[in-house]
């Protein structure tokens, strides 16, 4: 923030902190906290006023240099306040607060204000996305590392950018353990968190710092014992562990560097998750998450034709195709005509492959290509043998719904694993319910 936000003075005693009826605070909690004076003072010439502990909610007011303020409570880096007469919510980075008490924290609600937001592995935009959450859902919060709070999502660990959270009257939850180290040669430290304060000191490239918390694109810090601010541009912040990948546990994988896996919470639902993954320099790498649906009646047990299942198993990935040119796969890429089928006659000795009319005999039924499901995708390497009433047309495409034993979902998502898919990193598809992952 400028310096123009620097200044602010609040001040309150926690007697006036104390509001009646405030459902947090109880009994001896209450007379210690009201017991204990503690002047807030706020270190920006004018500070926003907010209807929420957010920069992203509305601004309902402001308070100035030398002001008090009837502090409530503290939620996340957010002082909840009385603000005439109503509630309010004012960045606790520039209110100076002097005495013994902390003002109580509120229950734990953590709600996503984003329309849609990823889930990644890791606490940063740089690691992979293993999923995503929808507005107004609420977060399970195990603890925050910077700028993203660690979470529970679908009986996994995940990260969310908290810029996207409401931690509305929320504590803040315990810190991750996280190194936090410089890369610069030397890093300037400063008395305020802006290249237009002093500098008072400086630290050295590989020197691990003392991070308390962060303001905009600063780090405060302790720096020989008094507080310091560093640019977090030149801070690299990493969690001490690294999240464990479903794919480094598979034994099959032989020569495959490249793997999309499509896994159900059981046989009986249609609902998919599909995720991809790549290896690089000998690791693992997630790629995508999406959402995506099986077969009418979901994953088959054993796969029969015409059964609305989808099969599981791993397959190799064989030819690209669509209605349209190729979208930039470097797989083998097929444009449908309107004369091309998939044959799924079992008596036909075409069964299973991809022919074009007419039939002139050679078989009795055969699907259309030439429609929208089929606007882009790849064929699954299912059944190559051919066996005749085992399943055909076995096919990763377009598609919301469900399906009549492929796998599929948006186009952008077809679209975006057809342009990473590559042939050279012997990709392969494994579909199976969360419970029987092991076999792979």
């Amino acid at each position: 923030m400028k310096k123009l936000m620097v200044g602010m003075a609040l001040t309150a005693t926690l007697a006036t902190a104390v509001t009646p009826g405030f459902g947090s605070i109880g009994g001896n909690q209450e007379k210690a906290y009201a017991a204990a004076t503690v002047t807030y003072k706020v270190t920006a010439s004018k500070l926003n006023v907010r209807s929420r502990a957010g920069t992203t909610y509305g601004i309902i007011g402001s308070v100035v240099k030398g002001q008090t303020l009837s502090v409530m409570s503290k939620s996340g880096s957010w002082y909840k306040i009385n603000y005439n007469g109503r509630t309010g919510y004012v960045s606790s980075d520039y209110v100076q607060a002097s005495g013994t008490a902390t003002p109580p924290a509120e229950s734990t609600t953590y709600t996503v204000t984003a329309s849609t937001l990823n889930v990644r592995s890791g606490a940063g935009t740089n690691y992979a996305s293993i999923g995503s959450v929808k507005k107004g859902q609420k977060l399970s919060v195990v603890s925050k590392s910077g700028s993203w709070y660690k979470i529970n999502y679908n009986g996994r660990t995940g990260y969310v950018s908290s810029d996207y959270v409401q931690a509305s009257g929320t504590a803040t939850p315990p810190a991750e353990s996280t190194t936090y180290t410089v890369t610069a040669s030397t890093l300037n430290v400063r008395s305020g968190a802006g290249t237009n304060y002093a500098s008072i000191g400086s630290v050295k490239k590989g020197q691990k710092l003392s991070v308390v918390s962060k303001s905009g694109s600063w780090y405060k810090i302790n720096y020989n014992g008094r507080t310091g601010y560093v640019s977090s541009d030149y801070v690299q912040a990493s969690a001490t562990t690294s999240p464990k990948l479903v794919v480094d546990s598979f034994k099959t994988l032989g020569n495959a560097q490249q793997v999309i896996l499509v896994t159900a919470d059981n046989y009986d639902t249609k609902s998919a998750k599909i995720q991809t993954f790549e290896k690089v320099d000998g690791k693992w790498k997630q790629v995508l998450t999406a959402n995506g649906v099986l077969g009418q009646k979901g994953f088959a047990l054993s796969k029969k034709e015409g059964d609305m299942e989808s099969p599981t198993g791993k397959y190799t990935i064989g030819t690209a195709f669509g209605r349209y040119e190729n979208p930039g796969t470097k797989l083998p890429y097929r444009k449908i005509t309107a004369n091309d089928v998939w044959v799924d006659d079992s008596k036909s000795s075409l069964y299973n492959t991809w022919q074009q009319k007419p039939a002139n005999g050679r078989w009795t039924s055969a699907e259309n290509m030439d429609i929208p499901a089929y606007d882009y995708g790849f064929v699954i390497n299912y059944n190559e043998s051919r066996t005749p009433g085992k399943g055909s047309a076995i096919f990763f495409h377009v598609g919301t719904n469900y399906t009549a034993g492929c796998t599929a979902t948006s186009k952008e998502q077809v679209v975006s694993i057809l342009k990473w898919l590559n042939p050279e990193k012997n990709p392969v598809i494994i579909q199976s319910p969360v419970s029987e992952l092991d076999k792979y």
